[in-house]
């Protein structure tokens, strides 16, 4: 027997009249609260989960009016019978109630559905006798989606809901939101300069030589001004702003990487990060001496921007974004560097390599001499989500939106375009999670965020949902333990990937990270999944490996910023001991790669597959440790092409592309070239270069037959203007 639906509000218009002057009294501030089931406190499943219906009345009544927990927006349909409004929940659940709160335009007939996969239905409530108001309904169901099925209007208007909310109380759902964990330390402006410093220091001493252990960290800076600190910034560490924009955190002071820690070399200054702050430094430049997976994004230097250690010891790479530098960029030693979408006074020098896409003031191409290469926008892009807190003081996670052919910072002409997703929409992540945990939370519909620390999983954590957002904060370290991926994603529309480090287990991964399942064929170009300051490590930390790091296979997929290492130093190092073939497959079309540093691999460090791809910055260095020359050959060339684009491929753009050898176990190797690709006209290539450090090998050619050979002690680049 089916429960009877009970009325119990007020009728509508009245209930409306009531609400407004609630809204009078409260002087306009509306507090919402979703209806609560009645005779239980149960979980609420359905606010913010994707919606939709059979139709809308118009744009201003969409479907997800009905599940946003507003009292004060609505959904409404379409003047005609049979109507419905569907809801996913994310993961099967056990349904106990459902309340309808209807406007003035009711069902008088409806049925409550349930559905494993939404196509197959299971009616669990029916009534021909509705009456408007709130229907109340003890049900008893299961289901990963949910609708109400209407077929017979009361009115002569379409149907009308304020809310549709479906409660469990099986206590199966996994909360979101929740504490981001005690690596993570927030300052306030009301603390004390010496509080602050106290910290920052504690944390720099315990970081910084750390540069394989296991301590994780993020320093997160409420909106307000500070003064007098100086916040040195050490391995595994990131510091960031709370703001919507930078220019919402004001540090008078430093905010600082230097290499004291490696007697003045910064060549090993890996794994750090700064984002979303202004900086007014005390001496007019903040020096950021840094080389792979440290990127400088969102940042607003108001003087000059050193990249180079104190003393000019190397630095050797590094990444800048939607970042505005109101003096010079100094690169002083810094070998090679990529900077976009940001607005700068200048370049004071460049070494080997300097390029910049859609930056505003850098210098124009001039490749070799001086090493510019400048692209006046940069094709498409899209700056990382970002943690910032609201007016009410709560988490939100910002995602911003995707740019095409963009020049300057996002967010000097005002905000930064895109949306806000509430903490309480991510499950949090803590070291210890298990992949079925996560995996479980992201099947109910859940984002996922990251908490600082490192993560052994025993099984892959997989992304299926369009639009999932996986953001580290403070360099979460995922490290599969029995040989299986680290995690996939979908081929689905818009997942964005941040803020990760992907270290190879002990047993070999197959590999690490893929996007796409193999054979995929979608476009993705209205949009694109992200992967953005993701790092791939096999070796260093402890034995690992991995045949490939990273295969991407969706199409339109945005590559912003990775560094794929095979370490070549640390724990666990050796020809025979971290074995990885290749960094970085790509197979999907309309790719797109800004800012790829890929290194150290035993074969290709690339493998580019995909029609119409880009590459915009590339900076490799070959294998370090073949035992000698037999030990490394292809075929009857000595050595891998560091970047293969493969022979069917007739579109590709490449653009200021850096390999380097150092081939310190057998320095009589002499690899044939540096990059491999086919001779057609919509393959081309624009200022590479390549470079024997000390002498330590040499490099045959640039790139196929072409190009003189990269040798001597004199560690001088040989340079390529354009190919073919």
């Amino acid at each position: 027997m089916s429960p009877v639906p009970r009325n119990t509000a007020p009728p509508r218009r009245r209930a409306a009249r009531l609400l407004a002057a609630a809204v009078v009294l409260l002087g306009a501030a509306v507090l919402v609260v979703p209806p609560t089931a009645a005779g239980a406190a149960g979980t609420l499943l359905s606010q913010g989960r994707p919606t939709t219906a059979s139709s809308v009345e118009n744009a201003g009544t969409p479907a997800g009016n009905a599940t946003d927990g507003s009292a004060t927006t609505r959904w409404s349909s379409a003047f005609a019978d049979p109507q419905w409004l569907q809801v996913d929940l994310g993961a099967t659940a056990t349904i106990d109630h459902v309340t309808l709160s209807w406007e003035a335009a009711y069902a008088r007939a409806y049925q409550i559905q349930t559905s494993p996969d939404g196509v197959t239905w299971t009616t669990v409530f029916s009534t021909a006798a509705g009456d408007g108001g709130t229907d109340d309904l003890t049900v008893a169901g299961t289901g990963r989606y949910l609708r109400m099925y209407g077929t017979q209007r009361a009115t002569a208007y379409g149907y009308s809901l304020w809310e549709l909310a479906v409660y469990t109380t099986g206590g199966g759902t996994i909360p979101g939101g929740g504490s981001l964990g005690p690596n993570v330390l927030t300052f306030d402006p009301s603390m004390s300069s010496a509080s602050i410093q106290g910290q920052l220091d504690t944390v720099f001493r315990t970081q910084e030589s750390n540069q394989f252990g296991t301590q994780r960290y993020a320093l997160m800076f409420k909106p307000g001004d500070y003064s007098g600190i100086n916040a040195q910034i050490g391995f595994y560490t990131s510091i960031m702003g709370l703001g919507r924009n930078p220019d919402d955190v004001r540090i008078h002071g430093d905010v600082t990487v230097d290499a004291g820690w490696f007697n003045g070399n910064a060549t090993q200054n890996f794994w750090r990060s700064a984002t979303n702050m202004q900086i007014f430094p005390s001496a007019g430049f903040t020096r950021w001496a840094v080389s792979q997976a440290a990127p400088f994004r969102r940042m607003d230097i108001q003087g000059d921007l050193n990249l180079a250690p104190a003393g000019y010891g190397w630095a050797s790479g590094g990444y800048l974004a939607d970042s505005r530098v109101t003096g010079r960029v100094q690169p002083y030693s810094q070998q090679q560097w990529y900077a976009r979408d940001s607005n700068v006074g200048g370049y004071q020098n460049a070494v080997w390599n300097m390029v910049n896409s859609g930056v505003v003031g850098a210098p124009a191409t001039s490749f070799p001499n001086p090493p510019y290469t400048t692209l006046a926008q940069t094709p498409v892009s899209r700056d990382v989500p970002y943690l910032w807190l609201d007016a009410a003081g709560a988490y939100q996670v910002f995602v911003p939106s995707t740019r095409t052919n963009a020049v300057g910072a996002s967010w000097l002409g005002g905000a930064t375009p895109g949306t806000s997703i509430p903490l309480s929409q991510f499950y949090v992540a803590h070291p210890g999670d298990s992949a079925a945990t996560i995996n479980a939370a992201l099947a109910q519909g859940l984002n996922l965020l990251f908490t600082p620390g490192v993560y052994p999983l025993t099984g892959t954590i997989t992304v299926n949902r369009p639009d999932t957002v996986v953001l580290g904060i403070g360099f979460p370290t995922l490290i599969p333990q029995n040989g299986a991926a680290a995690m996939s994603v979908a081929d689905v529309d818009g997942v964005r990937l941040a803020g990760l480090l992907f270290d190879a287990g002990p047993t070999n991964s197959p590999v690490l990270l893929q996007v796409g399942p193999t054979g995929t064929g979608a476009g993705h170009a209205a949009d694109p999944t992200s992967i953005q300051d993701v790092f791939f490590r096999i070796g260093g930390a402890g034995a690992g490996k991995a045949t490939t790091s990273l295969v991407v296979n969706s199409a339109n997929v945005l590559i912003d910023h990775i560094w794929a290492w095979r370490a070549d130093h640390g724990t666990g190092v050796g020809w025979t001991v971290n074995t990885a073939d290749t960094g970085l497959i790509v197979n999907g079309d309309n790719v797109t790669a800004l800012g790829l540093f890929v290194e150290h691999y035993q074969k290709h460090d690339v493998i580019w597959n995909g029609a119409n791809g880009r590459v915009v910055f590339f900076q490799n260095e070959m294998p370090y440790d073949p035992p000698n020359a037999a030990a490394w050959t292809n075929g009857s060339r000595v050595g891998y092409a560091a970047f293969k684009v493969a022979d069917p491929v007739t579109s590709f753009e490449g653009w200021g592309m850096g390999s380097y050898c150092y081939f310190n176990v057998d320095p009589t190797i002499a690899a044939y070239h540096a990059f491999e690709a086919p001779t057609a006209p919509g393959v081309r290539f624009h200022d590479l270069l390549t470079v024997s450090l000390g002498g330590n090998g040499a490099i045959t050619h640039v790139i196929n037959d072409t190009g003189a050979t990269a040798q001597g002690t004199d560690t001088v680049p040989v340079n390529l203007v354009s190919y073919p």
